[in-house]
């Protein structure tokens, strides 16, 4: 059986679309997988079982990408296209079946809007799959930042978005990573790359100079695998929520001006805290440290 999976070019989307992915790889065991993505989540599916192509969407003017994709798709005949980017490339291939999900903002979350689309009774959760010698580097890594002490205990922050409205206020993020600090836990600081992303974690690393800055340095794989060994993350509504929710760390979410009822990050130990106020318009600035902190503290007494 042959499925083309066409997803997301950023990240967020693409990690939520695991969800769709993973249902699909349990309902058809037997399936090969081509998948198409944007450059910047490729790593999302270096790892990925059964998948037989990765193709890269660069974009190009006048769309000619879609073209191109439909050039190396067409002489294939496909049981299942799958496509969540709404695009017009799947109707111009062979398959048995197709679903294309449509884009543009809905009620409820983007995640079972998806499964819907597919037919599952019970929403997918995203679950990445991350590479045994990049799961060891991250061992060596954080061995190596902690002196080699054992049992260092790691939490990750993400104090970025893609606007700055969506960010929680850094002296918020200092706030609540000394009191981690002081009950023995030691912060990584998460951004993307590039100097805008820089510049919005910034104000986070002068507050809390004990934190390692980990910023716009590392490969997405190499990211999610540090993910993966730290004991919780807090982060803004961003990409690195979704990636952090999607490799099963508990995680919390911090939602001002979107929606959570939307795009709460989907996990099993994953929570969405709104600001106060109208949900769309919430006021991150009056989302007190010691409110997240009780989140936090009730989550990871649920994870346990």
């Amino acid at each position: 059986m042959k499925i083309l999976f066409i997803t997301a070019h950023r990240l967020g989307d693409a990690v939520i679309s695991l969800g769709v992915l993973n249902g699909l790889m349990d309902r058809y065991p037997e399936a090969r997988f081509t998948v198409v993505c944007g450059p910047m989540v490729v790593e999302l599916f270096q790892f990925m079982p059964r998948c037989e192509r990765l193709l890269v969407l660069e974009k190009k003017p006048w769309n000619r990408h879609w073209f191109a994709l439909w050039k190396r798709c067409v002489r294939q005949r496909w049981d299942l296209v799958a496509d969540l980017r709404s695009s017009l490339v799947s109707f111009g291939l062979r398959a048995r079946r197709r679903v294309v999900v449509q884009g543009g903002r809905r009620p409820g979350l983007r995640i079972a809007h998806q499964a819907r689309a597919f037919g599952f009774a019970q929403v997918p959760l995203p679950r990445l799959w991350i590479g045994s010698e990049v799961r060891k580097w991250a061992e060596t890594f954080l061995a190596a930042g902690s002196g080699n002490k054992e049992k260092t205990r790691w939490f990750a922050l993400a104090p970025t978005a893609g606007t700055e409205t969506k960010c929680w206020p850094a002296a918020h993020f200092a706030e609540l990573g000394q009191r981690w600090l002081d009950r023995g836990y030691r912060p990584l600081v998460f951004y993307g790359p590039g100097e805008r992303e820089h510049a919005q974690a910034r104000e986070l690393l002068a507050r809390l100079p004990e934190a390692w800055d980990l910023g716009g340095q590392l490969t997405l794989a190499q990211v999610a695998a540090l993910l993966e060994r730290c004991q919780f993350f807090v982060g803004n509504d961003s990409g690195l929520m979704h990636l952090a929710a999607s490799v099963g760390m508990p995680s919390l979410g911090l939602f001002g001006p979107s929606c959570a009822s939307q795009y709460a990050p989907a996990g099993r130990r994953a929570r969405a805290v709104p600001a106060p106020g109208k949900e769309g318009a919430g006021d991150l600035q009056a989302l007190e440290p010691a409110q997240v902190d009780q989140a936090l503290l009730e989550l990871l007494q649920q994870a346990h």
